[in-house]
């Protein structure tokens, strides 16, 4: 029995959603809704490729924090100059200091879920973005974990939706950890959604998920009981196929 969609978190489930849609238009739809649930890369953030390179890096060095250079970037990451020069240019919009703490990332994010409260995976995801822990995201964070999310192996992926899970950073998924996330993505999602959302839901979404993942049964998910149950479910492998060349 295949794992559903709301176990791996919102960005997998919209995208199984999306793998319902006519052909040749999935990945449009999908890139339409992945750039309005980032942070930082509203619509109206994005400018035209043609704009001029040497406007990007004057304007890489007026910020009060200066990210890296667009070539080394390009080396730490899979987009390529102008993609990151679209990136940079959104980040830089909403975020015109060059870095992002964590009030303004959650108050970014919840402009999408109005009808929830997304505050408390709105932190989830920007520890996992914050890899330093320094208390801010800074564009070389953002585009360090899109480019793993969008561009990385399947692996790299997975790795990073397991960092995401495992709260405290010790290695393994305890089912508090996934039931906090659950409720989590419960409440950004609102009470009005269609179907309703039952109130037990979440834990019996966990229960599903460790009756699943934990191979030993000893109450934990480690990274190797996580990769192999999603690298043999058929639906988290098309929905992380699906984000190939999103931007």
């Amino acid at each position: 029995m295949a794992l559903r969609a709301e176990e791996m978190g919102p960005w997998c489930r919209f995208a199984l959603r999306s793998a319902g849609n006519p052909p040749g238009q999935t990945k449009k739809a999908l890139k339409q809704r992945f750039l309005k649930l980032l942070p930082c890369c509203r619509p109206k953030s994005i400018p035209s490729l043609s704009e001029n390179s040497v406007e990007d890096e004057f304007e890489l060095s007026t910020v009060c924090h200066r990210p890296e250079g667009l070539e080394q970037l390009q080396e730490q990451t899979k987009f390529t100059r102008k993609e990151l020069q679209v990136l940079y240019r959104g980040f830089k919009n909403e975020c015109p200091s060059g870095i992002v703490n964590e009030e303004n990332f959650k108050q970014i994010y919840s402009q999408f879920f109005p009808q929830g409260d997304s505050s408390t995976y709105a932190t989830f995801l920007f520890n996992a973005f914050d890899t330093d822990h320094d208390g801010s995201v800074s564009f070389e964070d953002f585009v360090s974990g899109l480019s793993i999310i969008l561009r990385g192996t399947i692996d790299d992926r997975l790795n990073w939706a397991f960092n995401l899970y495992d709260l405290n950073k010790d290695g393994c998924i305890t089912k508090e950890e996934m039931l906090d996330i659950m409720k989590s993505i419960y409440d950004m999602m609102g009470k009005y959604t269609y179907p309703a959302m039952r109130e037990e839901a979440p834990r019996e979404h966990v229960e599903n998920f460790f009756q699943k993942m934990d191979r030993n049964k000893d109450g934990v998910v480690t990274i190797e009981e996580f990769l192999e149950s999603c690298q043999k479910d058929e639906n988290i492998m098309r929905s992380m196929q699906l984000f190939d060349n999103v931007i």
